[in-house]
């Protein structure tokens, strides 16, 4: 399986942008079977947990992203999604997705997708 992220760029604050993660070589069952999960990683900082979403839906979030950012997947199309709302400048990094099990992630990173939050 290869995570290809895509929907990065440059955004003012207070900015949108909606992330999609595509699992291609991936079969539709073994997608939805898994739980699903965005990261990211600032300049200088750890690749840190973003949002999650598991196999049978229940999604949470860190709380700077509460009530701005939604998490969501297609299984038809293999893909998980962020929606990135009211974009921050402390939101910069590039960001990955990738499936989790317990504290651990389960394919090869992709190469991310870097967003930027910036005037």
């Amino acid at each position: 399986v290869q995570l290809q992220a895509s929907g990065g760029g440059l955004v003012l604050p207070g900015g949108s942008l909606r992330l999609s993660c595509v699992a291609s070589r991936a079969i539709f069952s073994d997608f939805v079977d898994k739980n699903w999960a965005w990261y990211r990683q600032a300049p200088g900082n750890q690749r840190e947990l973003v949002a999650t979403v598991t196999n049978d839906g229940r999604i949470n979030y860190i709380d700077s992203v509460k009530g701005r950012f939604t998490i969501s997947r297609n299984g038809s199309r293999k893909t998980v999604y962020l929606q990135m709302n009211s974009l921050r400048p402390e939101d910069t990094g590039v960001y990955y997705c990738n499936a989790y099990r317990g504290a651990n992630y389960v394919y090869n990173w992709g190469q991310g997708t870097l967003v930027t939050v910036s005037s």
